[in-house]
């Protein structure tokens, strides 16, 4: 009888799983550009250049990125340990017309012809297609309703990470920059079979300077400013449908006048990463991952401190209560999330009712965490975080989810 019954509590497990992993991607996100300063004349510089640029925008957000992801310095960013906004970065941001570029890729605007299109308006707003196209061609108040909700809910939602990245040598053996450049190019040498038998030394000391590996990360946020204001201006005389040659001028003209504001800046706590489970001659692996667990835990930072910044995710399962969120997200057994219904309104918006909190059940919080399963954490393979109601009834499946200060 007790094998049964765990045969039959496996099988039921089994079943969960295959069920949890339908993907559910139908709810809106808020849309993410992230930049790296990257600080050319500090040790590992390039390694954390190129761990950075493999790091993706996190599946909560839609990735929004340019063309230019690193932004190359040769000396500390001034202020860099105030939370005041940074003239550095802001500078950059304005010079290069950041804001503006952001917006045009919205309407998917072309350079030369300043043609633009509402393909992936529609697409992240979950609008029936065939319905919003009918609307704007009448110029309906629905149509114009949905444009104002379109530009609340995902425009506006358009955000920019800035991520200072800073090598910390703890490592009280850590040789000098061109001695570890030295060791990682011996790493490569072993692989083509070259100088081997002059190379082992270099690599054991870069392996005991890579092992003290840390970084501290200033992430720095700002929001794009899209208000009606904006938006009638765009649509009015910058939009154009087909090649227009007076309203392509129009928003070249205008570029200056679409802005970024600045949200705020966390820092991590820049502690040392576990490097179980990556092999000693990965070096670049180690590097991402650092750099990756302190991104996301300064992402999760900036969502507590700024409501605006917060992500929704939709419940996969409702027996039990299960959802595609994790470590990586901030989850622990303190934390609080309130259910949302999406409700369409007549006019073509969209609204969130609150209709419960849950909260995760600690024995069952995801490890979601870059590379957690290679190293074997706790809770790296399950796969998705299982919660419990604290009030509220009758979810349904697809109902998002957002976490709730614990202030």
């Amino acid at each position: 009888m007790k094998i049964h019954y765990i045969i039959s509590i496996v099988l039921v497990a089994s079943v969960l799983k295959a069920s949890a992993q339908e993907p559910i991607s139908d709810y809106r996100r808020s849309s993410l550009y992230s930049i790296l300063v990257n600080h050319t004349e500090q040790q590992f510089a390039n390694e954390i250049k190129e761990a950075f640029l493999q790091i993706p925008v996190p599946d909560k957000f839609n990735d929004h990125n340019l063309s230019v992801k690193v932004l190359n310095m040769d000396k500390k960013l001034s202020g860099a340990n105030s939370d005041k906004e940074n003239t550095d970065i802001t500078e950059f941001l304005q010079n290069n017309r950041i804001a503006s570029r952001l917006v045009g890729r919205w309407f998917n605007r072309d350079f030369y012809t300043g043609e633009c299109n509402m393909e992936l308006v529609k697409e992240r707003g979950l609008y029936n297609a065939d319905e919003f196209d009918k609307q704007l061609a009448m110029r309906s108040a629905r149509g114009v309703a949905m444009l104002q909700d379109a530009g609340e809910e995902l425009i506006g939602n358009t955000f920019v990470l800035v991520n200072d990245i800073r090598y910390v040598d703890k490592n009280q053996r850590a040789k000098t920059g061109a001695a570890i450049l030295k060791g990682l190019g011996s790493i490569a040498a072993i692989y083509t079979g070259v100088n081997v038998d002059d190379i082992t030394k270099s690599v054991g000391d870069m392996i005991e300077t890579i092992k003290g590996f840390t970084v501290k990360i200033n992430t720095f946020l700002y929001r794009l400013d899209w208000d009606e204001e904006q938006a009638a201006l765009f649509y009015q005389e910058q939009y154009a449908a087909q090649p227009d040659a007076t309203k392509k001028d129009n928003f070249e003209a205008a570029r200056e006048k679409y802005t970024l504001k600045y949200v705020g800046k966390v820092e991590s706590s820049g502690g040392t990463t576990s490097f179980m489970g990556i092999k000693e001659d990965q070096p670049i692996v180690m590097v991402r991952k650092a750099c990756q667990r302190a991104i996301d835990e300064n992402v999760v930072d900036l969502q507590r401190n700024y409501e605006e910044f917060r992500t929704k995710t939709p419940l996969v399962t409702v027996e039990p209560l299960t959802a595609y969120i994790g470590m990586k997200e901030g989850v622990s057994s303190k934390s609080k999330f309130e259910v949302l219904e999406t409700v369409e309104m007549e006019n073509g918006t969209h609204k969130y009712n609150r209709v419960g909190i849950i909260e995760p059940i600690p024995n069952l919080i995801w490890d979601n965490r870059y590379m957690a399963v290679e190293e074997g954490a706790q809770g790296a393979t399950l796969g998705f975080t299982t919660f419990r109601t604290v009030s509220g009834k009758a979810f349904s499946k697809g109902m998002l989810i957002r976490e709730m200060s614990n202030k």
